[in-house]
């Protein structure tokens, strides 16, 4: 399986969008697309079909766990990373029991991110 390359950020904070788009970077991806609520990131999921998403628990419009739910329902294979700037237990076991690959606190630093995401990607993808 290729390497992937595109990216749906999901994050109500634009300059979450930003963080996580230089990380992203760093590690090879080269598209994405943004969301700012649930809703868009379902609608840009459905278009596009990124490798990977990214995507806030708490947003307006349509939560991050109702639009993982939505997501997994159009592709049970999508690959999906929740960012939160809380992460409850309960959270956490929600989440992956609706499809998501992998959990991410908000205050991880950076380094940390990009090794978990490179494992999942080593994973997932090789």
């Amino acid at each position: 399986m290729s390497r992937p390359d595109s990216a749906l950020i999901v994050d109500d904070e634009p300059h979450l969008w930003m963080y996580i788009k230089l990380i992203l970077k760093s590690i090879g991806f080269t598209t994405f697309y943004e969301a700012k609520n649930g809703k868009e990131a379902v609608l840009l999921y459905k278009r596009w079909r990124p490798d990977l998403t990214m995507m806030d628990v708490n947003m307006p419009v349509m939560e991050g766990m109702e639009a993982l739910q939505e997501i997994m329902t159009i592709d049970e294979e999508a690959v999906v990373v929740m960012t939160t700037s809380v992460a409850s237990r309960q959270a956490v076991e929600r989440s992956v029991e609706l499809g998501a690959s992998h959990y991410i606190r908000k205050d991880t630093p950076k380094e940390a991110v990009m090794e978990t995401l490179q494992e999942l990607i080593d994973e997932i993808w090789e």
